[in-house]
């Protein structure tokens, strides 16, 4: 097995036991061993959330809660709260594998935001979202309309905010932990995701200027790329600069022209949707502008998935690709 399938294995086992009962095998003892994660428990006491311009008050952790984004019903799942779901919608792509035994117990509402009838008829009485059109009027209604019937919600912070870090995400982790009452496994996640991206930054090069990285979501006419959005953060704890990271924006449209100025050596394709990651490289090896940039002359692309991407659990295996990618020479 090489290093990159260990390091994942042993992140998938991790996420496994938070979910219930795991069975990690220590080599050097050749032993097994069971641990049980408990139910999540009735609160004693009240818990107040401010989030999303919203002080929210839960006598009780949620029992019919619905995700309304993959990102964050991957941290739903991830901390064991399918019992505690009634539904959940909008993929980008696969659900996370070590999740999915999981997410397969979870009705799917929607391929993208359910319906508001959709949410009544559910029953729900928390509805979490991962980005801010889940609240809007394309989506299943604002907290203030979802309080009048009865539901509570919670909007995904680092994914509504500049700049957002590692920490952002784990603030979200644990504040869904507190709410559901089960503090332990958010503690556990946190640490797991904290010790996996150490173990890359110890592996990354000392002394040595930073790559220049391009972020390639889509664009033909001109590129559709990240600024200021969590991707930087993933770049730069992978070891690269963004190259349009001092651009005051999160995801943002830049010309080719100002591309092949800044001409990355690295190129991170965002991968999502119907045009495939192999697609958006051909295309950036045939444009007459891009194909002169150091990254696609020497075939340096990291393909990236949009799920890991985004502010959710599979931040430090993507910090993990992003560095494999950079610096295979490292890995």
């Amino acid at each position: 097995m090489n290093k990159s399938k260990a390091m994942w294995l042993v992140f998938a086992m991790t996420l496994l036991c938070i979910l219930g009962a795991c069975n990690v095998k220590d080599d050097a003892q050749s032993a097994s061993q069971n641990e049980n994660i408990e139910p999540a428990q009735t609160a004693t006491t009240d818990v107040t959330i401010v989030n999303n311009d919203t002080t929210q008050v839960y006598k009780e952790a949620p029992k019919k809660a619905i995700s309304l984004n993959q990102h964050v019903t991957e941290i739903m799942l991830a901390l064991g709260l399918e019992d505690s779901m009634v539904g959940t919608a909008y993929l980008d792509d696969q659900i996370y594998e070590p999740l999915q035994a999981a997410y397969d117990k979870v009705p799917v509402l929607a391929e993208q935001y359910p319906s508001k009838e959709q949410v009544i008829d559910s029953e729900a009485d928390f509805l979490y979202a991962g980005w801010k059109s889940g609240f809007s009027e394309k989506g299943v209604g604002t907290p203030e309309e979802l309080e009048a019937l009865g539901i509570h919600t919670y909007l995904h912070t680092s994914s509504s905010m500049t700049q957002p870090t590692l920490d952002d995400i784990f603030t979200d982790i644990r504040n869904i932990a507190k709410i559901f009452r089960v503090d332990d496994r958010g503690e556990a996640l946190i640490k797991q995701m904290t010790a996996d991206v150490d173990a890359v930054r110890a592996k990354l090069p000392q002394g040595e200027q930073e790559l220049r990285v391009l972020v390639y979501d889509s664009g033909d006419k001109e590129v559709f790329t990240a600024a200021q959005n969590f991707m930087n953060e993933l770049v730069t704890v992978a070891g690269g600069t963004n190259i349009f990271g001092d651009v005051d924006s999160g995801w943002t449209t830049v010309s080719k022209e100002a591309t092949v100025e800044r001409n990355p050596e690295v190129i991170v394709v965002i991968d999502y949707g119907s045009q495939t990651a192999e697609d958006k490289i051909q295309f950036l090896k045939n444009d007459p502008a891009l194909k002169e940039t150091d990254a696609v002359k020497n075939e340096r692309f990291v393909i990236l998935p949009l799920s890991a991407a985004s502010e959710g659990i599979r931040a430090a295996e993507a910090i993990d690709i992003l560095a494999r990618g950079f610096y295979p020479e490292n890995f």
